[in-house]
C-alpha cells in the first residue's frame, strides 16, 4: 500500500494534475559516451583481433551508438514539456519517467535544463537502477513493484512516449496498448520514437494478417523521429479528441 500511497500523496500535494510519460532503454547513453565506448573497444580489438567476444561487444556498441541520437531527442522533448505551461512552477503538466539512466535520464535532464520540475518513478532491482540526478528531489520516488509503478505511469498520463528499449519498455508499452484496446483506461496518445527500430521489434501488420489484432488497433499509436514531431503529435491528438481545453489549457 505504501508503494502506491507515498507517490500519490506527494503528487497531489504538489498539484500535479497531468503527466506526459517518457521511457526507454537504460543502456542508451548520450552520443559522446557512446562514441567513447566504440573507440575504446575498437582500440582493444586492434590489439587482439582474434577476440570474438570483443568483436561482438564492438558490434553491440556500434548499434548503441546509432541509437544514442535518441538520447538527444529525449532531452529535447523533456525541454519542450518543461517549457510548457505558465512557468517552471506550473505543475499542471509534468514530465514523468522511470527515473533511471539512459533515455529516462535524458528526458528528466531536458526538463531540468528548463528549470522545470519532473518526476522519476524508480524501481528497486538487484542490479539496477539508481535515480538519475535530474529528477526533482521532492518528486523522486522508489517503488518495489512493477505493477504499482505502471499504475502511477498511467493514472495522470495524457501522453505516453516510448523510445527504443528492451523487455521493460515492451512491458510498459504493451500493457498500455492492452488497457486502451480493452477500454480499461481512457484513450491517450502513444508515440513510438524511432520507426525503423519499432517496426523490426513489433510488426503490427503481421499481427493483423494473423488475425490476432484488428486493423483499427494500429490507430492506438503512431511513430515519430524528433522532439517537435512528438510534441505536435500529442497536441493534435488532444485537439482531435476534443480534450485540449482540459489537459492542454495554458500550454504553449
Amino acid at each position: 500500500a505504501l508503494d502506491y500511497q507515498k507517490p500519490e500523496v506527494h503528487l497531489r500535494s504538489h498539484g500535479v494534475q497531468n503527466t506526459i510519460v517518457a521511457f526507454g532503454s537504460t543502456r542508451i547513453p548520450e552520443p559522446a559516451e557512446a562514441r567513447r565506448r566504440v573507440a575504446e573497444l575498437s582500440d582493444a580489438l586492434a590489439t587482439d583481433e582474434g577476440n570474438d567476444d570483443l568483436r561482438r561487444r564492438l558490434d553491440v556498441a556500434r548499434r548503441i551508438e546509432e541509437k544514442s541520437v535518441y538520447y538527444d531527442v529525449a532531452r529535447e522533448f523533456g525541454r519542450l514539456v518543461g517549457a510548457c505551461g505558465a512557468g517552471p512552477q506550473d505543475s499542471r503538466i509534468l514530465l514523468m519517467t522511470g527515473g533511471g539512466p539512459g533515455i529516462m535520464e535524458a528526458a528528466n535532464r531536458g526538463a531540468s535544463d528548463e528549470g522545470a520540475k519532473s518526476i522519476g518513478l524508480n524501481i528497486t532491482l538487484p542490479h539496477e537502477q539508481y535515480p538519475n540526478p535530474y529528477i526533482s528531489p521532492e518528486l523522486c520516488f522508489s517503488v518495489r513493484y512493477f505493477a504499482i509503478r505502471k499504475l502511477h505511469f498511467l493514472l495522470r498520463a495524457i501522453g505516453l512516449v516510448v523510445f527504443p528499449g528492451g523487455f521493460g519498455t515492451l512491458d510498459e508499452l504493451f500493457e498500455t496498448l492492452t488497457l486502451v484496446q480493452t477500454r480499461k483506461i481512457r484513450p491517450l496518445p502513444v508515440v513510438l520514437v524511432g520507426e525503423t527500430y519499432w517496426k523490426r521489434v513489433f510488426d503490427p501488420q503481421y499481427l493483423i494478417m494473423e488475425g490476432v489484432i484488428d486493423p483499427e488497433d494500429v490507430e492506438l499509436f503512431w511513430y515519430a523521429e524528433t522532439a517537435s514531431e512528438i510534441w505536435e503529435g500529442i497536441r493534435r491528438w488532444h485537439q482531435s479528441a476534443g480534450t485540449e481545453g482540459v489537459v492542454l489549457n495554458g500550454i504553449k
